[in-house]
């Protein structure tokens, strides 16, 4: 795998160094507050069990679960809930975590969807963020890198389901994306 890599971007060590420094600051913003940690699979799952492993006060986790009908669904927001929350969030302190904000339309839609359940607050925590390609504005309360407009892979990211757990962010070469499926 590491073949197909032009280029990292971001290594793993400047990961691991950020996911630290967000869990402090949640662990410092909540202490009193018992919150419950959303995440979205797949990707969420390398970030969410590392930002977890740091955090240092009583929190519950649950995760949600959607698939695109169509790849050009991306551009549409059309999505369809494949698991749904096992915790009841109603008066409850959430913090919503992804591992990447695209177009926003997907992270949209998943807070609008809790903020009907009436969280006590509703907070985003992501860790990568591509505003270049952002359709609708989420508001990121805790972020872990901006990343550019190019295809990268790692840490949760991936190309047909290979790469996600490259420890580090990484350009994919071109003819890696040429290759048929």
């Amino acid at each position: 795998m590491a073949g197909d890599i032009q280029s990292i971007l971001i290594s793993e060590k400047q990961i691991q160094q950020r996911v630290k420094e967000l869990a402090t600051q949640i662990s410092e913003d909540y202490e009193t507050l018992n919150p419950i940690i959303i995440g979205v699979l797949k990707g969420v799952l390398f970030f969410m069990s590392d930002l977890i492993s740091h955090i240092t006060i009583p929190i519950e986790v649950d995760f949600m679960s959607v698939s695109r009908y169509q790849a050009e669904a991306r551009y549409k927001g059309v999505v369809r809930m494949v698991k749904d929350l096992d915790i009841l969030v109603s008066d409850r302190h959430v913090i919503f975590v992804e591992d990447v904000i695209d177009t926003g339309l997907t992270c949209h839609y998943l807070l609008r969807l809790l903020h009907d359940r009436q969280p006590a607050s509703l907070k985003v925590c992501a860790m990568f963020n591509k505003p270049q390609n952002r359709l609708i504005d989420i508001p990121i309360d805790y972020k872990g890198f901006d990343l550019p407009d190019r295809f990268v892979v790692g840490y949760g990211l991936d190309y047909r389901e290979r790469y996600r757990n490259l420890p580090f962010i990484g350009l994919l070469k071109a003819e890696v994306l040429q290759r048929p499926a």
